[in-house]
């Protein structure tokens, strides 16, 4: 699986974190960092896969986003029951996030959903059957 973040990186950037630096917004140490603006990353583990914004404030404002994978490419199913990705966000009008809740996504490979756009404050999710795509400006596309 692929995860593609879409941003302004004159105002933003991507970092990979811990679960305790997510829960904290804690930018200090990340795990990875990722500023070109058009970054994709390969998901091969199953398993909690933690982003923040690193920009100051950005994450406290909701700028974060909990990835649940629930199979790589070497246990998913040719297809996937209905309904076996999820996700629960606010909706585009409701505020943003506190600093300990943030999005958190289902998501399998080969998913019978193809398309999805989910969209809050400054923040947006794509998932297709086979990639994700994050932004944080609201940019809407799906990728084929």
């Amino acid at each position: 699986m692929h995860i593609g973040f879409e941003y302004n990186a004159q105002f933003h950037n991507v970092m990979r974190v811990t679960h305790p630096m997510y829960k904290a917004c804690n930018a200090s140490a990340p795990l990875a960092t990722y500023t070109t603006g058009n970054d994709t990353i390969n998901i091969t583990t199953k398993g909690h896969h933690y982003f923040i914004c690193g920009a100051p404030g950005h994450c406290q404002a909701g700028q974060k986003v909990d990835i649940n994978v629930l199979r790589t490419s070497e246990t998913a199913p040719t297809t996937a029951p209905e309904g076996s990705t999820a996700a629960s966000v606010p909706s585009a009008g409701s505020p943003a996030p506190s600093p300990s809740s943030g999005i958190s996504l289902s998501a399998s490979k080969g998913s019978l959903i193809t398309k999805l756009c989910l969209a809050m404050a400054g923040f947006a999710v794509f998932v297709s059957d086979r990639d994700m795509y994050f932004s944080w400006n609201n940019i809407c596309y799906v990728a084929e």
